[in-house]
């Protein structure tokens, strides 16, 4: 017995130090590639790789977990932060494309991979339907922040987090009904799998509004940020672990309560200090999930078996890229004739070119079976297809961004943005200043000093928003927005204070939405016309 509890605590003393050195090793990479300028243009994800790829070379292997344990700790947050910062409006408006892009498109890419393949290559199949579900997952996450950076409509952007988003769900089951088949423990069949497709969302999607708007109305009732900001934590990797033991698909419920709480919860159970809290807290954590899994990605490759498969990686490039072709253009062209807003051509471009794959299809590559025979051979296929988009594809979408003329006015917009909420934030100081009471303590000249240098300094903001209006008139599409939110945010807080007073037993859904959207978009049109 002393000898097995000798055993034991120097497995958990290893595995603690090999979590430490990940650790370190991720973070010191990620930081350093913003530090330094001349790193700044590659992608920190590819430096992760780079550097786990140098460690697998001198034989020092980071930490091995198993296949169940990839998929819980590294998916739910993951998926949660992408869930989470996408707003539902944005998204209902383009919900078409999307779905289309998520569903059809999915099963277009697994199976668009799988055959050439299969047919070129020594792998059977089932294991290149694996290596096809592993990929189907986009993973734009440099992408969209470049999206941010240069200016690209907001639309750009909503239809590739959006598509992101769905498809990583649909990805996540399409790979789970898939690995049972080269296992031998079960067959394939499309009415089967359409039943058990449609248990694992309807399970996950019952869950996740359980949970979603259970919390939602739990946070009602008290104002605690870190209180708040665990509850996010554990409704992701809760809901992930319930709706997995229920039989359902734990991402599709991990979604689902993302989506609940970062567009419904945190509205009217949140107040704007503790949002931004959480929402710094998903993105650190994100950040932190993405360093470890590009890390053990390069840390888990095999040289010899990855020079082996060059074949397999070539021909999953190709085919990936066709296949996103027919996707993005074929039904991207399907849906403009059903939605009056049209996805441009050269819209369609970028969302082709701009399909990065990444953490997701990583941790789905790592979760393959060890038994499995072609496990070695999907790793290599996706860390190809991932080193691919990040090093080819994620470094020249600015060159496709900048041809097609799809940079925006994103500096005039942040600057005229930053001018409205100074203004904002300097007259409410004003107001307060006008109701405060002079006390014995306060000298009034230094009282008049103060409110006059206040008063400047609001004059000078006024005459730089007055300026950036006559430069950029577009710009004042911007007050409209932000006016339209403001008012959306004061209805959610005033229904959220009468729940939290015990006056409304539920929300109340919001009757100036639908008026805002259409006035402000009529208005927004005539702006442009102009």
């Amino acid at each position: 017995m002393a000898v097995e509890a000798a055993l034991s605590e120097e497995a958990i003393k290893q595995s603690l130090e090999q979590f430490l050195v990940v650790l370190s090793v991720s973070l010191s990479v990620a930081t350093l590639s913003r530090i330094f300028s001349w790193l700044r243009n590659i992608p920190y994800t590819l430096l992760l790789v780079i550097v786990g790829l140098g460690l697998a070379f001198v034989n020092v292997r980071l930490v091995n977990l198993s296949p169940e344990l990839i998929l819980e700790i590294f998916l739910p947050p993951l998926l949660f932060e992408a869930a989470w910062n996408i707003r539902w409006r944005e998204l209902k408006q383009n919900i078409l494309p999307v779905a289309i892009f998520a569903t059809l498109g999915v099963i277009i890419s697994v199976v668009g991979v799988a055959l050439p393949i299969s047919q070129f290559t020594g792998l059977s199949l089932p294991i290149a339907l694996l290596l096809g579900a592993s990929l189907a997952a986009t993973d734009p996450v440099s992408v969209v922040a470049l999206f941010r950076e240069l200016g690209a409509g907001k639309r750009l952007t909503v239809l590739m987090e959006g598509e992101s988003l769905l498809n990583d769900g649909v990805a996540v089951v399409a790979f789970v009904l898939l690995v049972g088949i080269p296992l031998g423990i079960q067959e394939f069949s499309i009415p089967a799998t359409l039943a058990q497709f449609t248990t694992f969302v309807g399970i996950g999607v019952g869950v996740g509004c359980l949970v979603g708007f259970g919390i939602s109305y739990l946070t009602q009732r008290f104002d605690y940020p870190l209180v708040e900001q665990s509850l996010t934590l554990v409704s992701a990797y809760g809901t992930y672990l319930m709706v997995e033991e229920l039989g359902g698909s734990g991402v599709i419920g991990v979604v689902t309560v993302g989506l609940i709480l970062g567009n419904f919860g945190s509205r009217i159970g949140m107040n704007p200090r503790t949002r931004l809290i959480v929402s710094e807290f998903w993105e650190f954590l994100t950040f932190f999930v993405n360093s470890i899994v590009f890390l053990l990605i390069g840390d888990q490759i095999n040289f010899l078996s990855l020079g082996g498969n060059l074949d397999v990686i070539g021909i999953a490039i190709a085919s990936l890229l066709f296949t996103r072709a027919i996707v993005i253009f074929g039904l991207g062209t399907l849906s403009n004739l059903f939605q009056p807003t049209k996805i441009r051509w050269s819209e369609m471009t970028v969302l082709w070119w701009g399909g990065l794959r990444g953490g997701v299809s990583i941790a789905l590559a790592l979760s393959v079976p060890i038994l499995l025979e072609g496990r070695q051979a999907i790793i290599d296929g996706v860390f190809g297809v991932v080193l691919f988009t990040l090093l080819v594809q994620g470094l020249t979408t600015r060159f496709f961004l900048e041809k097609l003329d799809l940079i925006g006015d994103q500096p005039q917009r942040q600057q005229y943005s930053e001018a409205l909420a100074r203004r904002t934030a300097l007259n409410r100081v004003l107001k307060y200043l006008d109701g405060v009471q002079l006390s014995a303590e306060i000298d009034p000249d230094f009282y008049r000093y103060q409110k006059g240098l206040v008063k400047i300094e609001v004059r000078t903001i006024e005459e730089e928003i007055n300026q950036l209006q006559q430069e950029n008139p577009q710009l004042r599409a911007l007050d409209l927005e932000q006016l339209s939110e403001e008012l959306l945010d004061i209805e959610a807080d005033t229904y959220a204070e009468f729940i939290r007073a015990g006056r409304l037993d539920r929300n109340l859904s919001p009757v100036l939405s639908e008026v805002l959207n259409k006035a402000t978009e009529k208005v927004i049109d005539e702006i442009k016309l102009d």
